[in-house]
C-alpha cells in the first residue's frame, strides 16, 4: 500500500517539482496551492504525511498544523520555512510538527526526512497499539477467566466502556462486581475524570441524602457550611452505586429526577446544580422482585437496566476455577515472598471440588491463607480453611485404620454442619431445616463440636 502524502504549496514549480519527484519513489501524491483547500482534503482523507509551508494563502502554516492533528494526530507533519529561525522551528515542534525543511534544500534531503518521519508514525502506531494491550491485561486483572460467560463480560465491558450508557452489574456477592465496574471506568473517556463509589447499603438512611446530594449551609441543625454531594463531586466523571437494590425508596424518586434532568439539588438549597455523569449499579439482590414487593420502583429500574451484565457464580463456570487458582497463587507467592509453592493433590482436589458460595472472593481468601501457612514449598490441604478441606480429609481420614467409626461420623457430621452453615451465611434457623434437625439440635451440636465462632 502506498503512503499518501499531503503538499501545500502556494509556488506552483516547486508544488510540482516535489511531486514529480515523490511520486517516483512511489509515494501517492495529493496536492494544492493553500490551506483552505488543504483543510477540505484532510475532512475527506487520511495522510501520513502532510508538507507545508509556514507561509500560506488563506490560513497559516501553524494554524493547519494544529487542525491537521486535531483531524488525524498520527499525520506526520513536515514544515518548510524560508526562515529558518529557531524560535519558528520549536514552535512548529511543540505544536506538533515532526520536523522542519528550510530553503532551499534537495531532494535528498526531503526524502531522507520523509522516511524518517514514515519511521517514526510506524514505531508511534506500534507503541500506542502495546499501551491498549497493557491497559486490557490491565483492567481485566482480577477477572480471569476462560469459561465462554467470562469472554462475554469481557467484550461487553470493552463495547459498554466506549459509550455513557447505564450499566447494570448483577451477580452474587464475591463475584466481582465492582472490578467490573472499574474496568469499564478505566476504559472510558471518562477515566481521567472523576470516579465516585457508593456502597447504597452502608450509609445510613438518615445521611444518605445528604451524602448523594449535599446541602447549604444552615440546612440543618448542624450544617455549618455548605457541603457538595456525591452527585455533585462526580461531575464529568462516573459514579458507581455499589448495592443499589439497598437505596431508600424514598431516595430512588429524587435519584431518578437527576438521571432524567442532570440537574442536583442540595438539602435546603433552591438553585440547580447541573451534572454531567455516567452511571455504573451493582446489586446482589433480584431487583424485579423487590419491585413485586414495592421496595424498588419499577421506572428507576428500566432507567438503569440498559445494559445489563450478569455474573454467574463460580460453581456455575467450573471451568475457571484452575485458572483462578494459578492466578492468585502466583500473585501471594509474589506479595508474601514464598518460592516456588506447590499444592498437594489433596490440597488441589479440595480447591476444585468446593462450590464457593463465596465466590472468587472466598477463593482468593482461601489460596491467601493457604500460601501464608504453607511449609517446605507445599501448601496442604490442612493450610486450607475447613470448610474446603473438612469433607476431604472426612474422606482420607476414615480410611485410616485407627479411626473408628464413631469418630468418622463425627467428622462428617461437623464438616457437614460447617458446610451448611456457610451456605445459609450462618444463619442458624435456614441451616437447621436445610440439615433436617431442629434448632436446639444444632446450637447443640455447634457447642458440642466447638464451632460458636
Amino acid at each position: 500500500m502506498k503512503e499518501k502524502i499531503l503538499i501545500v504549496e502556494d509556488d506552483p514549480a516547486m508544488r510540482l517539482g516535489m511531486t514529480h519527484f515523490l511520486k517516483s519513489h512511489g509515494y501517492e501524491i495529493k496536492s494544492c496551492d493553500n490551506g483552505i483547500k488543504a483543510l477540505e482534503l484532510i475532512e475527506n482523507e487520511i495522510f501520513e504525511i502532510a508538507i507545508f509551508d509556514l507561509k500560506l494563502p488563506g490560513i497559516d502554516g501553524i494554524t493547519l498544523l494544529q487542525k491537521i492533528k486535531h483531524k488525524n494526530p498520527n499525520t506526520s507533519v513536515i514544515i518548510i520555512t524560508a526562515f529558518a529561525e529557531v524560535k519558528t522551528a520549536v514552535q512548529a515542534i511543540k505544536e506538533g510538527a515532526f520536523d522542519y525543511l528550510a530553503k532551499p534544500f534537495s531532494n535528498d534531503e526531503l526524502l531522507l526526512i520523509i522516511e524518517r518521519a514514515l519511521k517514526f508514525r510506524n514505531l508511534e502506531i506500534e507503541i500506542e497499539y502495546l499501551r491498549k494491550k497493557v491497559r486490557q491485561k490491565e483492567v481485566f486483572e482480577g477477572l480471569v477467566g476462560i469459561s465462554n460467560a467470562m469472554k462475554e463480560i469481557f467484550e461487553k465491558i470493552r463495547v459498554v466502556s466506549q459509550t455513557d450508557v447505564p450499566v447494570l452489574i448483577q451477580g452474587e456477592s464475591g463475584t466481582g462486581k465492582e472490578l467490573i465496574a472499574d474496568a469499564i471506568q478505566r476504559l472510558s473517556n471518562r477515566k481521567r475524570s472523576p470516579y465516585i463509589k457508593i456502597n447504597c447499603a452502608a450509609i445510613p438512611e438518615t445521611l444518605f441524602e445528604s451524602e448523594l446530594f449535599g446541602y447549604e449551609k444552615g440546612a440543618f441543625t448542624g450544617a455549618n457550611e455548605t457541603k457538595k454531594g456525591k452527585l455533585e463531586l462526580a461531575n464529568e466523571g462516573t459514579i458507581f452505586f455499589d448495592e443499589i437494590a439497598d437505596m431508600p425508596l424514598s431516595l430512588q424518586a429524587k435519584l431518578l429526577r437527576v438521571i432524567e434532568d442532570g440537574i442536583v439539588y442540595r438539602l435546603g438549597g433552591k438553585e440547580p446544580v447541573k451534572v454531567n455523569l455516567r452511571f455504573i449499579y451493582a446489586t446482589c439482590k433480584n431487583i424485579k422482585e423487590l419491585i413485586k414487593t414495592g421496595k424498588f420502583r419499577e421506572d428507576l429500574f428500566y432507567r438503569i437496566n440498559v445494559v445489563p451484565i450478569y455474573i454467574p457464580p463460580l460453581k456455575d463456570r467450573r471451568e475457571d476455577i484452575p485458572v483462578l487458582i494459578e492466578h492468585y497463587l502466583e500473585y501471594y507467592v509474589q506479595k508474601y515472598n514464598k518460592k516456588n509453592i506447590q499444592i498437594s493433590p489433596s490440597a488441589y482436589e479440595a480447591l476444585l471440588s468446593y462450590d464457593y458460595p463465596g465466590n472468587v472472593r472466598e477463593l482468593k481468601h482461601a489460596l491467601e491463607r493457604g500460601v501464608i501457612l504453607s511449609k517446605d514449598g507445599i501448601m496442604d490441604i490442612k493450610n486450607l480453611p475447613e470448610e474446603i478441606s473438612g469433607l476431604i480429609n472426612v474422606k482420607t481420614d476414615c480410611l485410616k485404620e485407627y479411626i473408628s467409626l464413631k469418630e468418622c461420623l463425627e467428622n462428617f457430621e461437623k464438616s457437614l454442619i460447617l458446610k451448611t452453615l456457610k451456605d445459609c451465611d450462618g444463619k442458624k434457623v435456614e441451616a437447621a431445616r436445610k440439615l433436617g434437625i431442629s434448632r436446639k439440635t444444632l446450637w447443640e451440636k455447634i457447642k458440642f463440636y466447638k464451632l460458636e465462632e
